[in-house]
């Protein structure tokens, strides 16, 4: 499959972080993009590989991952078009960040069919209700380019559109702090 982008010869590296909360949709669209010549990974599967894969959180029934080991043991690629699969992605040092987020109400439904215990529903609702990944994007002074996508707002083929033409500009986006005071904020739009 040709794995070159728009106004380019062969491909350079690019790796994207498809990060956000459980439910946001972050592996529907690591699949659709696998159509279209990007190879994906799970954080999970790269923290077997790199034994940075930790026991089982008896509060959310999953393993825990040591994401700052896994940061200085991983490499992204050295070539063709990656996704790393995660809501702990925009950790690793990667080319871009694709943040997916989700209106909770569709969130806890997506999460309860899922199975998840009421906790853990709660849990990732609450974080996806404070923006979480924005938090630690902003503490951590991650400087990665960075696109926002609602995916309750936007099917999944919309979604790869919105990544494919941001791939296309070059990752064009403005710093992270700049893009903080317009992110989309669910607090906001629950008291209207």
């Amino acid at each position: 499959m040709d794995q070159t982008r728009p106004g380019m010869s062969m491909a350079k590296p690019l790796t994207l972080a498809v990060s956000g909360t459980p439910g946001t949709g972050k592996s529907s669209l690591c699949e659709a993009m696998k159509e279209r010549g990007w190879t994906v990974s799970s954080v999970r599967e790269l923290a077997e590989q790199h034994r940075c894969l930790g026991e089982v959180d008896e509060t959310d029934g999953a393993n825990t991952v040591d994401i700052h080991r896994l940061a200085e043991a991983w490499s992204a690629p050295t070539e063709g078009l990656h996704l790393i699969d995660g809501h702990l992605a925009h950790l690793l040092d990667v080319d871009g960040i694709v943040l997916l987020r989700c209106h909770p109400s569709p969130l806890r439904q997506r999460l309860e069919l899922r199975g998840y215990p009421a906790i853990k529903v709660q849990n990732n609702v609450e974080w996806e209700m404070l923006a979480g990944h924005w938090s630690e994007i902003l503490e951590f002074e991650i400087q990665t380019p960075l696109i926002e996508l609602d995916s309750s707002a936007l099917e999944t083929g919309a979604l790869v559109q919105r990544v494919v033409d941001w791939v296309a500009s070059q990752l064009a986006s403005q710093p992270a702090a700049a893009q903080a005071p317009g992110a989309i904020d669910w607090l906001v739009e629950s008291l209207e």
